[in-house]
């Protein structure tokens, strides 16, 4: 059931409106009080202090170093942040903060202003209840031993945190429970065997930011949706990906911004000189690059863009067609399907946009890969090689097992995309053009009408397949493919996708308006991979001259495009990284964590340059 939030969403939403000078001289008061030594006196600001439980804590955050953190609970709210302020001072570090530099050092001050009793295994985290442990907008307090651990809602932000187990176990870490087990699940079960009282708190928070301060919502700042801000995040994300490219025209793949490292969560063996890269995600870098050229007529992108082709040529290996010569990626002793489709949607679109065409020969051997790949029924094959299938050699004869053991859902989208913009405008090969042309629409009838029946347990209540939607789009510029199953697909996973879009009061989160859910309660998905589907419907519909529904589409991505800007880094909401300057510009993963990888760039900022030519009129590629 689908609640009504609307009373607290208004309260909420018109607390952040709110004048805070009062709090912003506190905070002066706060830094003269570190500088001087002295105690604040008689403190009168807004905060609604109740010292039956509420905590006053205080961190200092300057870039380079390791926060100095301390909270108190005082009979009085002054003498509660002066507690704080005289422990921090105490602290070896301290010293090294340039307290009275405000554009270095930044404080901040949280205050716990609501608790909730709950009992552990009752605390929620799919449903909207009290008891729903929220990432960054709740926390937890744990009374164990009549000791207070509490982990406050910016805990989430600050440690790159997003679910209940890892809020418990930097709990409990705190306790003597830690030195029983290593392992956080047994850590855990023993707390839960343990007598303790559990509960949920919420907290208000403010940090300064040079000679301002700075209302903070689940650690972040809020922002509002404008055509200045996505055009500024997506071109800060493409500069990100320029500035941080390697003399081999690899892209830097990933960053944790917490830890000031590159190794990747789903790879966190590899070692920081065997690294893993992905190909996809590379190219998926190069498109990124292209669209901002298609904004800025800035050469830089170009030229980056084309460092990252020729990366992709050195990984590229030929094999023979029928007499003819094909190509395809070759990387972690992997031939995808979807690598060869990237690579060529991204020499296609620098083809277009540069009118360079020394990779034409490539952009015919890869096509030529891409058509090998479509079975006799019209499915694409996800692999041309994989180590654990036929000893690594070529999946030239597969079985059916071995052909589902290997499909993959998104793989024939960006390979579809990659021929449609061939097919589109690739004018120098028309023989070629007339087999692509032939075999992508058997492919396409496949993949739309007989996909859903045979891998049906792929298919997910939230749908994922951007990639085909973008494709199906491009192929609607020719009348020949404008097929009703073709663009029924696109535009039923739009409705569906805005159905499933969390509205101004349907959660009670301000933060989760136009963000996604698979189930309605779940945390929210602020997701430019499926927004690029979106927006690709909206330009569908357009094409079609379906202007009402393009117009319906086109406010959804407004609205969606604005839950994704909490995944922007800038130097308001950087402050708890090790290293900002570093950050400073990207688009990460999630709303807390602090994970930024080439794809959570390249999705997010490729939807915005759409979504920007979209709502300024301009006709791009």
């Amino acid at each position: 059931m689908v609640m009504d939030f609307s009373e607290q969403n208004n309260i909420d939403r018109q607390y952040y409106q709110k004048d805070f000078t009062s709090m912003k001289v506190l905070l002066d008061n706060i830094r003269q009080s570190f500088i001087t030594g002295k105690e604040i006196k008689n403190i009168d600001c807004e905060i609604n202090y109740d010292s039956s439980f509420s905590y006053i804590y205080i961190t200092l955050f300057q870039e380079g170093l390791q926060p100095i953190r301390w909270g108190s609970n005082r009979k009085t709210l002054t003498a509660a942040i002066n507690r704080d302020i005289e422990q921090i001072r105490q602290r070896n570090t301290y010293p090294q903060f340039e307290i009275s530099n405000p554009e270095k050092c930044r404080i901040m001050i949280e205050y716990i202003t609501e608790q909730i009793p709950a009992k552990l295994n009752e605390i929620k985290y799919g449903t909207f209840v009290p008891e729903r442990f929220e990432p960054g907008v709740t926390g937890l307090k744990l009374v164990l031993d009549n000791t207070n651990y509490i982990y406050t809602p910016t805990d989430a932000w600050v440690n790159s945190q997003m679910d209940l187990k890892s809020a418990l176990n930097t709990i409990l870490r705190k306790t003597y429970i830690k030195n029983i087990t290593n392992k956080i699940s047994e850590r855990i079960d023993i707390l839960r065997k343990t007598p303790h009282e559990c509960f949920i708190i919420k907290s208000k928070t403010f940090i300064t930011y040079n000679d301002e301060v700075l209302p903070l919502y689940r650690g972040n700042i809020l922002r509002e949706y404008s055509t200045d801000e996505i055009k500024k995040q997506a071109l800060s994300g493409a500069d990100w990906i320029v500035k941080n490219q390697k003399e081999n025209g690899q892209y830097l793949y990933y960053y944790d911004a917490k830890e000031d490292n590159y190794i990747d969560h789903e790879h966190p063996e590899r070692t920081e000189d065997n690294l893993y890269y992905n190909d996809l995600r590379h190219c998926g870098g190069i498109v990124t690059l292209i669209r901002a050229y298609q904004l800025t007529k800035d050469e830089k992108y170009l030229q980056s863009a084309k460092k990252g082709l020729d990366f992709i040529v050195s990984i590229t290996k030929e094999h023979d067609i029928d007499g003819e010569t094909g190509a395809y990626v070759f990387y972690n002793k992997k031939a995808k399907l979807g690598g060869t489709g990237m690579i060529l949607i991204a020499m296609m679109k620098y083809r277009e946009e540069s009118g360079d065409k020394s990779y034409d020969e490539y952009i015919k051997k890869y096509t030529r890969h891409l058509l090998s790949r479509i079975y006799k029924t019209g499915e694409f094959l996800g692999y041309y090689i994989h180590p654990k299938f036929q000893n690594g050699r070529p999946l030239i004869n597969m079985s059916d097992e071995e052909r589902r053991e290997t499909f993959s859902f998104y793989y024939p989208g960006e390979a579809l995309l990659g021929l449609a913009l061939f097919a589109n405008y690739f004018k120098d090969d028309e023989e070629l053009c007339q087999k692509i042309l032939e075999k992508s629409k058997l492919a396409l009838d496949w993949i739309v009408d007989e996909r859903p029946k045979i891998y049906s347990d792929m298919f997910t209540a939230l749908p994922s397949d951007a990639w085909l939607m973008q494709a199906i789009e491009e192929w609607a510029s020719n009348p020949e493919f404008q097929k009703d199953n073709y663009i029924n697909f696109v535009l039923n996973d739009a409705q569906t996708m805005m159905d499933k879009c969390y509205t101004k009061d349907d959660s009670p989160f301000i933060d989760y308006e136009g963000s996604y859910y698979y189930n309605y309660g779940d945390h929210f998905y602020p997701d430019g991979s499926r927004s690029e589907g979106l927006i690709g419907a909206y330009y569908l519909a357009k094409k079609l001259n379906k202007t009402e529904l393009a117009d319906k589409i086109l406010e959804s991505c407004r609205k969606t495009a604005k839950s994704q800007m909490v995944l922007f880094n800038d130097d308001k909401n950087n402050y708890a990284h090790k290293n900002p300057s570093k950050s400073q510009g990207a688009i990460r993963f999630k709303a807390t964590r602090q994970w930024i990888r080439v794809d959570s760039i390249q999705h997010v900022a490729c939807f915005y340059f759409r979504l920007y030519f979209a709502e300024n009129g301009i006709e791009v590629k």
